[in-house]
C-alpha cells in the first residue's frame, strides 16, 4: 500500500480537490471510494460492499440492501492534496442526492463497468454533470470480469455520452489475468501482484511495446486535434512530450472538450494509485473553477474562492443525528470560525456555528475552521437547509440553490396507534427536512397523509427510516403515480369577469384569454408559458403580472382529475378596469378562475410517467420478459446480446412498474435484473367506459 505523506499542512487552494464519485447502480462506486480510502492511509483495512463494512455506505438500510442510498462525505490525502470525496448514490430513485452533489463540487470520476459500458443511469448521472459544467475523468472499472474489454466501453463512451474519450491507459491482462496497465503518457508498465496492493512500476512489456508505441500515437493525434498548443508542438516536432501531454490533458478536462479514460479493477486493488494521480493531475481546484455568481438586491455579483474574501457558502445536506443537526456546507469563499455568526438570506435570520466538523461518512473530526474550498459539516444552525446560502451579515449574498424534481410516487401513509399520530407527523416533517425531493402533504378530499418521492424505492427507504429510527409502526397505502393533464386543443377569446362587492371597497376584473398547447422542450413536461398582447394599456402592466400570478395558481389542479396541469401557453389578450374597484388581487383572482373556466372548455389529455426499462436476463427468458413487458403497456426500443445475457431496452408507464422486480425474478429463476430511469410523461390511456 503506498501512503502518501501530506506535503502541505495547511492545504492551500490549489491542492484541494473536491469531487464525487458518479456510477450507474453496482459499477462499482463505493468499493472505488473504499479502495481509495485504503491507498491514501485514511484506513487501514479494505471496507467490502457483500459485507456491510464499507465507510461510506454506513446506513443500516444500505448494508442491508447492498447499494449507496444516501451520499456521503470522506476526506483523504494524497501526494500533498487535500481530496474531498462524495460517494453518491447510483440508483435512479435517489438522483436528488446526486444533483445536490454535483452543485458543490469541482470534478467527478465518472465509474463504467468495463463489460456493461455506459449504462442507463450513467448515462443520467453524466448528463446531470453536463448541466453543471462539472469536469471529469472516466474510470473503467472490473477489467478482471469475464467480458471486459476498454475499447468497447470507450467507444460507448463516445456513442452514448458524446465526449471525446481519451485512453491513457492499456491494459496488460484480460479478465483473470488482468495485471496492470501501461501508462501511455509516460510508456511504462503499472502492475499489482496477486494478493498485494503494491504498485509495481516498470518498463513497457516487449510484447505490448509495439501495441503501446499505436496507442500513444493515437492519443497524440487525438489530443493534437483538441488543444492549438499541443497541435503547434505536434505539427513543429512530429510527436509530444509527457509533459506537454499531460498539461493538454489537464486544460482538455477542464473545459469538458476531452475526458480522460483510466481502467482497472477496485476489488483486487489494480489501478487505484494511477487513478488518485489522475484526480490530481487533472481535475480542477477551487481556484481553476470559475468564481461563484450569486444575488444582492437583484444585481449579480461574484465571490472568488479566496479566504480573505466575504463568507459565503451554500448548504447540500442536512442530516438529524442523535447527537444533533448536521448541516453539510461547500465554502465558496472567506473563513468561518467556531462561534462565528452567519447571515442565512432565506429565512432571514442570523445563525451562530456551533462546531465545524471535517466528516469521515458517519465518523467527525472537529476542526477550528473552514475556508474557502472546504466541504465540512457545521452543528449549531436551526434554519438553513438543503439549497441555502449562508454568507456573511456585512456582505450578504444568495446563491442559485440545488433544483429539486416534482415527486412522481406517492402512497398514503398512517401510524398504526392513534396515539402515534403526532410523532408520526413529527419524523415526517424531518424526513422532509433531511430530503427535499420527498414531499409531505394531506390529502383533502380523504384526510389521510400522504407522502411524496422519486420512486418505489425511495418510499420504501423513507418509511422503513420512520419504522427504524423513531419506532413507529406505520400503514402505508398502494403506491399512486403524479399524474398530469395538459391541453390537446385550446380555447381562445374566453372572456372572464370577477366582480365582487360585499361591502366597502368592490373587485372588479375582466380578462380576455387565449390558451394553446405549448410544444414539448424535448424533456417530456413542456411547461407554461404566459404572455400579453393588450394593447393601449387596456390592462396595465402590474395588474398583468397579477393574472399570469393568478394563472399558475389555476395549473395546481386540471379539470379531469384534480392533477397538476403542464403544456400550455396562455395569452392576455384584452382586459377592462373599473376605475376605483380593480386591484391586483381582484386581477389575479381573475386569472385564476378565468383560466380554469378556461380549461373547461379546452380538450384536455392526462399524462402518466413513463420509464425506460434495461432489463437483462439470460437469453432463454427473453420471450417471457418481452411478453411480459407487452402486458404493462411496454414498448420494446432495443434489444442486444451482451456477455451471454439479454439486454432489453423498453419504455414503460411507471404505473405497471409496481411490483416487477418480484415478476421478474420469478420468470427468471432469480437471474434476472432492471434498472429504469424517467423519460417524462406521455398520455395516459383513456379509461373503458362501464356498461
Amino acid at each position: 500500500m503506498r501512503t502518501a505523506p501530506e506535503r502541505h499542512p495547511a492545504h492551500p487552494l490549489a491542492v484541494v480537490r473536491n469531487l464525487g464519485i458518479l456510477a450507474h447502480v453496482d459499477a462499482g462506486k463505493t468499493t472505488v471510494t473504499e479502495r481509495i480510502l485504503y491507498a491514501t492511509g485514511t484506513t487501514h483495512k479494505r471496507g467490502e460492499v457483500h459485507d456491510g463494512t464499507t465507510v461510506t455506505d454506513f446506513d443500516p438500510q444500505e448494508r442491508d440492501r447492498g447499494i449507496t442510498i444516501f451520499a456521503a462525505a470522506v476526506s483523504c490525502a494524497w501526494d500533498g492534496h487535500r481530496i474531498n470525496l462524495i460517494d453518491t448514490p447510483g440508483h435512479v430513485d435517489f438522483a436528488d442526492e446526486v444533483e445536490r452533489a454535483l452543485r458543490v463540487l469541482d470534478g467527478a470520476v465518472a465509474v463504467f463497468d468495463a463489460v456493461a459500458g455506459v449504462e442507463p443511469q450513467s448515462e443520467s448521472v453524466w448528463r446531470q454533470a453536463d448541466r453543471h459544467g462539472v469536469p471529469r475523468i472516466a474510470f473503467v472499472n472490473k477489467m478482471d470480469r469475464a467480458g471486459a474489454d476498454l475499447d468497447a466501453a470507450v467507444a460507448s463512451i463516445r456513442d452514448r455520452l458524446h465526449p471525446a474519450p481519451l485512453a491513457v491507459q492499456l491494459p496488460i491482462g484480460a479478465e483473470d489475468d488482468f495485471t496492470g496497465v501501461v501508462d501511455l503518457v509516460r510508456m511504462r508498465a503499472l502492475t499489482w501482484a496477486d494478493g498485494s496492493d503494491t504498485v509495481t512500476r516498470g518498463p513497457v512489456p516487449d510484447e505490448l511495446r509495439e501495441e503501446a508505441a499505436g496507442r500513444r500515437r493515437l492519443l497524440e493525434e487525438a489530443v493534437a486535434g483538441l488543444h492549438p498548443g499541443a497541435l503547434d508542438e505536434y505539427c513543429a516536432t512530429g510527436t509530444l512530450t509527457a509533459r506537454t501531454l499531460a498539461a493538454a490533458l489537464r486544460d482538455l478536462t477542464h473545459s469538458g472538450d476531452g475526458v480522460v479514460v483510466l481502467c482497472g479493477s477496485a476489488y483486487r486493488d489494480r489501478g487505484v494509485e494511477p487513478l488518485l494521480d489522475a484526480v490530481v493531475a487533472y481535475l480542477p481546484s477551487p481556484l481553476d473553477v470559475p468564481p461563484v455568481r450569486g444575488l444582492h438586491d437583484g444585481a449579480e455579483q461574484e465571490r472568488a474562492a479566496d479566504p480573505a474574501a466575504p463568507f459565503v457558502a451554500l448548504a447540500f445536506k442536512v442530516n438529524a443525528t442523535a447527537t444533533g443537526r448536521l448541516t453539510y456546507l461547500r465554502v465558496y469563499s472567506g473563513t468561518i470560525g467556531k462561534g462565528d455568526a452567519v447571515w442565512d438570506p432565506g429565512a432571514r435570520r442570523t445563525e451562530r456555528i456551533g462546531r465545524i466538523l471535517r466528516v469521515q461518512a458517519d465518523r467527525h473530526a472537529r476542526l477550528d475552521r473552514a475556508v474557502a474550498g472546504d466541504i465540512v459539516a457545521v452543528v449549531g444552525l436551526k434554519s438553513a437547509r438543503a439549497g441555502s446560502t449562508l454568507c456573511a451579515p456585512d456582505a450578504p449574498l444568495v446563491l442559485e440553490p440545488p433544483g429539486v424534481p416534482d415527486p412522481v410516487v406517492s402512497v398514503a401513509v398512517e401510524a398504526r396507534r392513534t396515539t402515534d399520530t403526532d410523532r408520526l407527523a413529527s419524523a415526517l416533517a424531518r424526513l422532509a427536512e433531511e430530503d427535499p425531493s420527498l414531499t409531505v402533504r394531506t390529502d383533502p378530499e380523504t384526510g389521510q397523509t400522504v407522502l411524496s418521492g422519486m420512486g418505489e424505492l425511495h418510499l420504501e427507504v423513507a418509511v422503513e427510516k420512520i419504522r427504524r429510527e423513531h419506532g413507529l409502526e406505520v400503514g402505508v397505502g398502494r403506491p399512486r403515480v403524479g399524474y398530469r393533464e395538459t391541453v390537446a386543443r385550446g380555447v381562445s377569446g374566453l372572456v372572464f369577469r370577477h366582480v365582487k362587492q360585499d361591502g366597502g371597497a368592490g373587485q372588479f376584473a375582466q380578462v380576455v384569454l387565449d390558451v394553446e398547447p405549448l410544444e414539448d422542450t424535448g424533456d417530456g413536461t413542456p411547461g407554461f408559458a404566459f404572455g400579453s398582447a393588450v394593447v393601449g394599456g387596456r390592462v396595465p402592466q402590474e395588474y398583468v403580472r397579477a393574472v399570469e400570478a393568478g394563472c399558475r395558481d389555476a395549473l395546481a389542479e386540471g379539470p379531469l382529475g384534480g392533477h397538476p396541469v403542464t403544456g400550455l401557453r396562455v395569452t392576455l389578450t384584452d382586459g377592462a378596469t373599473h376605475v376605483k374597484d380593480s386591484s391586483e388581487t381582484a386581477f389575479r383572482t381573475a386569472g385564476r378562475l378565468g383560466l380554469r373556466e378556461a380549461l373547461r372548455a379546452c380538450a384536455m389529455v392526462l399524462l402518466e410517467p413513463v420509464v425506460e426499462v434495461t432489463v437483462t436476463v439470460p437469453e432463454d427468458a427473453v420471450g417471457g420478459v418481452l411478453g411480459d413487458l407487452a402486458a404493462r403497456r411496454g414498448r420494446v426500443t432495443g434489444s442486444v446480446t451482451r456477455a451471454g445475457a439479454a439486454v432489453v431496452t423498453a419504455t414503460v408507464p411507471l404505473a405497471e412498474l409496481f411490483g416487477y422486480a418480484t415478476r421478474l425474478r420469478s420468470r427468471t429463476q432469480g437471474r434476472g435484473t432492471f434498472t429504469a430511469r424517467p423519460t417524462g410523461y406521455a398520455p395516459a390511456p383513456a379509461p373503458v367506459p362501464v356498461p
